[in-house]
């Protein structure tokens, strides 16, 4: 049986309007496509927290404060995902790929133009709406 992966995810704007968007190592599962920066919720951690130290993590950013936007669970077959996605408008810090991936902030009228996991199309689809 797959077991269930639990992943804090972020939609983070700037003053600009523009979402931050990263792109997933090769080697990594869905790799080569584009994701919105989060990562596992460890054991005994808040989804909150958990954001906190991915986006330090991954993209040198601290965020502040966010909100809950939406769930997404989603089977890939040899994954499954339940996606914890948050709106992040107050943060500190520069982006930055601080794991040596690539990573864009992108308009959201833009954003079509990028691949995106199976998964991560549900989110989109809202923040059009």
């Amino acid at each position: 049986m797959t077991k269930l992966i639990h992943v804090a995810v972020g939609i983070i704007k700037n003053t600009h309007d523009q979402i931050l968007i990263a792109k997933r190592a090769e080697n990594a599962h869905q790799g080569g496509l584009w994701e919105f920066p989060g990562g596992k919720v460890e054991e005994a951690e808040s989804v909150f927290d958990a954001l906190k130290r991915e986006f330090e993590e991954e993209v040198s950013l601290e965020i502040n404060s966010a909100e809950p936007f939406m769930e997404i669970h989603h089977d890939y077959g040899d994954k499954k995902v339940f996606l914890d996605i948050w709106l992040c408008n107050d943060f500190s810090g520069t982006a930055c790929g601080a794991e040596g991936q690539l990573i864009e902030w992108v308009e959201l009228d833009r954003i079509d133009r990028y691949a995106f996991p199976e998964a991560n199309k549900a989110i989109i689809k809202r923040l059009k709406a």
